[in-house]
């Protein structure tokens, strides 16, 4: 099988990463003020519940999926008997995790018309296949077949939900949308399978494996979802958890940027671990780092530097405690981009299962622990500053299994450039709040506002955003220049050879 461009493949896996997290992002505005921020926050919570039974079911079939249809990419008779053998697999688990769900959640438990709802999320489960064509490289599917599911989904939310008495409508909404999502990929299937004999069938086979990478996959989701729980848990005032779960959105959305490369190089990682080409996952690897430091560190400091313009637009009014969240939860952007180079990419793929396992499972302790100090102490804000010093705890555990690969000394010199742009850029950008907060641009913004029939909040911190992003993307990408970054050239560069084949064609 060809292999796909790498840049081609990231692009369609941004574009599906960001896509699920941002059509439910056009409706937060909305949804903020109609079902206010303990509704949310039930919706939060709830949700929370039945992923831990989705991770369960799942087993880390996904990964453990991916990663084999990538060893079998060339092989038709080989990745149909992985891909039915897993499926029935991954069947039977989740029925089992529904059953336990059921009677521990679902009877008569606060909540109840919810957890319901949300079973319909365990279905949605047990049908998704995007595992399989990421093993194979065919991100565009994955794309493509969410799109018109998704905006359906958006535009029934801002018909159906009117009120704080909707939330259900809400869930359902949602849980149907991530149902019929899953399913609508398994009319792709017929391209890709061949037949296989029933008695060639081995399910049994997969399971130690499933359940050597089934460790670090729980333990990481669970790292990632402890936080949401425990204020649940810990804080009555189910507001604190809409907080909390705002002020995430935003940094989850930034995250897939940063993140969506790691999906497209497992299946390069594993492949070239198959054909033990140390070289190749070396240069892989810093390409990685690389990457993630061009992007991690202006979208850090640029969030940080918009934030207190951003959410009461976004947002609405009752929200500025998000906007604290956003401040403290910025690092992770950098850090968590990180660890998705260490651990997803290279750790997972090249069969490290206990190192990965090790340090996650040391940010779940820390995690656990800090969040019980602090949540009670201070609440949403608790959570955020135990979620930062856990995930600091993970990259260095992680890093320390690779440093006799990566020095440090490499990944310093590596990041410096982009550390000093970013850092210049955000000095542009805290210049460009200074003088759009002198007299006469206020006065100026007044007068405009009161002309457009609008208030002079909204509309100075409309300009403030358009300006920082403006500012900072082109004081970002001049300071590169100015420092010779090998990116932004060959970017230009192929923008050039663009320009110059369409005058030799024209």
């Amino acid at each position: 099988m060809a292999k796909k461009s790498i840049a081609k493949n990231y692009i369609y896996n941004m574009v599906y990463q960001v896509l699920i997290l941002i059509l439910p992002l056009i409706t937060t505005p909305y949804l903020s003020r109609v079902l206010g921020a303990e509704g949310i926050g039930i919706y939060s919570y709830t949700y929370a519940i039945v992923t831990y039974f989705i991770l369960f079911g799942s087993l880390g079939v996904a990964l453990y999926g991916q990663r084999e249809i990538a060893y079998a990419q060339d092989n038709p008779e080989k990745r149909t008997k992985v891909f039915i053998e897993i499926v029935i697999f991954r069947l039977i688990t989740i029925l089992l995790a529904t059953v336990f769900y059921f009677f521990l959640f679902v009877k008569g438990k606060e909540y109840q018309l919810y957890y319901q709802i949300l079973i319909l999320e365990l279905v949605a489960a047990i049908f998704d296949i995007s595992w399989f064509f990421q093993g194979l490289e065919e991100f565009k599917k994955t794309v493509t077949r969410n799109v018109l599911v998704r905006i359906c989904s958006v535009s029934l939310v801002f018909l159906l939900v009117k009120t704080r008495e909707d939330l259900a409508k809400f869930t359902l909404i949602y849980s149907l949308a991530d149902l019929i999502g899953n399913a609508s990929l398994w009319f792709y299937l017929p391209k890709y399978l061949k037949g296989v004999k029933v008695k060639n069938i081995n399910i049994k086979q997969h399971l130690p494996h499933i359940v050597l990478l089934f460790i670090p996959q729980i333990a990481n989701q669970i790292y990632k979802i402890l936080d949401t729980t425990m204020i649940g848990w810990l804080i009555e005032d189910k507001s604190e958890t809409g907080y909390y779960e705002q002020g995430q959105k935003v940094i989850r959305l930034l995250l897939t940027v940063v993140n969506s490369l790691g999906i497209v190089m497992i299946p390069r990682m594993a492949n070239a671990f198959a054909n033990n080409d140390k070289k190749q996952i070396k240069s892989y690897m810093n390409m990685s780092f690389k990457f993630t430091f061009f992007l991690s560190f202006p979208i850090m400091l640029g969030i940080a530097s918009i934030s207190n313009a951003f959410v009461p637009i976004f947002f609405g009014p009752g929200y500025d405690k998000v906007n604290y969240i956003i401040y403290i939860c910025c690092p992770m952007i950098l850090l968590m981009g990180i660890e998705n180079v260490i651990g997803t990419q290279y750790l997972l793929p090249t069969k490290r299962q206990k190192e990965y396992t090790k340090s996650v499972t040391a940010g779940v302790i820390v995690n656990f622990i800090l969040n019980y100090i602090l949540i009670s102490l201070y609440q949403s804000i608790g959570a955020a500053v135990a979620t930062v010093i856990s995930q600091i705890v993970v990259d260095v555990l992680q890093y320390n299994n690779i440093k006799n690969e990566i020095k440090i000394n490499e990944l310093l010199k590596s990041a410096s450039k982009y550390f000093i742009s970013a850092l210049v850029m955000f000095g542009f950008c805290i210049l460009t709040k200074f003088f759009l907060n002198t007299n006469i641009v206020q006065n100026g913004i007044y007068n405009l506002s009161f002309n457009m029939q609008i208030s002079k909040e909204h509309l100075f911190n409309t300009i403030s955003i358009i300006s920082q992003m403006a500012v900072g993307v082109i004081v970002y990408i001049a300071t590169l220049i100015i420092l010779k970054d090998d990116y932004v050239f060959k970017f230009l560069e192929k923008i050039k050879n663009k320009i110059l084949r369409k005058k030799e064609e024209a």
